[in-house]
């Protein structure tokens, strides 16, 4: 498997009017699917707000925060922080006669939380508290809070009332660590502490003081919020999906952004310019008339890697199941027989099976306790040699994970971080052509049940310029040879068609629109 450092990287973002998609690539193979809807609010990992206590529960040493979901939150007391004292007291003391600013900084940050509190000593039902989601609202549960604020950018994290600096353990130098913090903390006003990530590491002073501005303005551009109203009510949200995906994933390695939309091409090039300005220039904006993720093949390899059933190689493939809390992968050969040798054959099945499922977990976002059955092996060597491998396999993983030896069973144990619900997508579809009944009209009559609707809005409606969608296969069928049937019904009909192939369609179905976009057929 080649690294990091060899591998290419594409971001494919597609924007409708109701989503945001996200496809990474990695050497043109899907690896992560992110998805952002742009109607109504969605509760997402990073969002801050004024929350208000609804219960607390001593049993528990936890409570459950009204957030405005319509799934209470839930926060432990180990989530309250270090300095949760300072937050309240500045929730408390902030309105439209104070000065928001001069109340922040005149807070002293007293002593630290102690570990072994109990909640019902720090908090009371009704109490308003500054929250901010790490885990989003999964199957029943809501939300999971922290009250330890923090804002993330490419190079730091801001944390508002701490006094830590703290430096990403995988900068090795010494003296690049001292210049960093040394900096930081020049730059860093009082109350605010900071944590420099490794993204930092050689960034001249200019772009770090840049990004600690912009951290420092989005805390204190919610200070209005807080100041007017003491109501639930989000005060403000992390960056879009976009913006986070290259602020935890982009490197050197990001070959092309292709983006289908104006205003967000213009939004990434803009980040992009700021963080990586020699890299501005792979931002592309997409304008073809097929589909951003057809052209790219993400469509395909979203249908084939989404079920249950998901082919390896060569006639191997895995069976995922999938419940709340728990995932199960069982590989299987197939009829796969490269070699004689058994054992052989059976690690390299095991070693591709070890690619797809670091790739699955991360394409469907699956975490919680993921039990992976793979095929025996007899040989203890082979079987450290797997262990170490899907190690390996799963370095690149953002999240928090751990993955134990192979069992006596030959099973392998993966716990994954959660923070947000699996990607489920249903890669199975009700036949548009016989409605689930199993039975259609003849396939060899198709191009009559075309051609006299073409007719009908012809005469009747007065259409003379058609976009006909179709699967590829009647596509070919009907464009085959000089004189197909689709140059026939252009000369009989005196209309212009268009034929696009669309990659979901199956193999009968078709759909007849005009110029401006409306489907006919529904219209009719």
């Amino acid at each position: 498997m080649e690294s990091e450092k060899e591998s290419v990287k594409d971001l494919i973002v597609d924007v409708s009017p109701t989503e945001v998609q996200l496809a990474l690539m990695d050497n043109h193979r899907l690896i992560e699917l992110n998805k952002e809807s742009t109607t109504g609010h969605s509760f997402t990992v990073g969002d801050v707000f004024l929350g208000r206590v609804k219960k607390v529960m001593p049993a528990l040493n936890a409570a459950f925060v009204d957030i405005g979901d319509e799934k209470e939150a839930f926060i432990h007391y180990l989530d309250l922080g270090l300095y949760f004292d300072a937050f309240d007291e500045f929730v408390k003391k902030t309105n439209t006669n104070t000065n928001a600013g001069e109340v922040f900084s005149g807070i002293t940050l007293g002593p630290v939380l102690a570990k072994e509190g109990q909640i019902e000593n720090v908090v009371k039902p009704g109490q308003m508290i500054v929250v901010q989601i790490v885990k989003e609202p999964i199957s029943t549960k809501g939300s999971r809070l922290t009250a330890e604020i923090s804002l993330a950018g490419r190079n730091i994290v801001l944390l508002p009332f701490a006094k830590k600096v703290s430096i990403s353990q995988k900068i090795s130098s010494k003296e690049e660590k001292k210049r960093l913090e040394t900096l930081v903390r020049s730059i860093l006003p009082a109350n605010y502490g900071a944590i420099i990530r490794t993204a930092a590491e050689g960034k001249n002073a200019a772009i770090l003081v840049s990004e600690l501005k912009s951290l420092i303005g989005k805390w204190e551009g919610s200070w209005p919020k807080l100041s007017k109203s003491k109501n639930i009510q989000p005060l403000f949200t992390e960056y879009s999906k976009t913006t986070t995906v290259l602020r935890d994933l982009f490197n050197n390695s990001f070959s092309n952004i292709y983006v289908n939309d104006k205003k967000e091409y213009e939004e990434i090039r803009k980040y992009i310019e700021q963080i990586s300005p020699d890299q501005a220039k792979i931002v592309k904006y997409y304008d073809g008339a097929e589909p951003i993720f057809d052209h790219f093949e993400v469509t395909r390899q979203i249908k084939s890697s989404f079920g249950r059933v998901v082919p390896i190689k060569q006639g191997a493939y895995l069976v995922i199941e999938s419940t709340e809390a728990l995932n199960v992968v069982d590989v299987n050969s197939g009829i796969r027989a490269k070699t004689n040798d058994q054992e052989e054959n059976t690690y390299e099945v095991n070693r591709y099976a070890a690619e797809e499922i670091a790739r699955q977990l991360r394409l469907r976002d699956m975490g919680g306790i993921v039990i992976v059955d793979f095929i025996d092996m007899e040989i203890q060597e082979h079987k450290n040699g797997l262990y170490k491998y899907m190690t390996e396999l799963m370095q690149n993983d953002r999240a928090k994970h751990n993955v134990l030896p192979l069992t006596k069973f030959g099973l392998m144990q993966i716990t994954r971080q959660r923070i947000r619900p699996a990607t489920e997508i249903n890669t199975e579809e009700v036949c548009p052509v016989c409605h689930g009944t199993g039975k259609i009209a003849p396939s060899m009559l198709i191009d009559e049940q075309i051609e006299s609707r073409i007719s009908y809005y012809v005469s009747e409606l007065k259409v003379k310029s058609f976009v006909l969608k179709t699967s590829p296969i009647l596509g070919a069928y009907l464009t085959k040879g000089f004189n197909s049937v689709l140059r026939k019904w252009k000369r009989k009909y005196k209309c212009r068609i268009q034929l696009e192939e669309v990659l979901d369609f199956s193999v009968l179905q078709n759909e007849l629109y005009n110029d401006n976009g409306e489907n006919l057929d529904a219209k009719s």
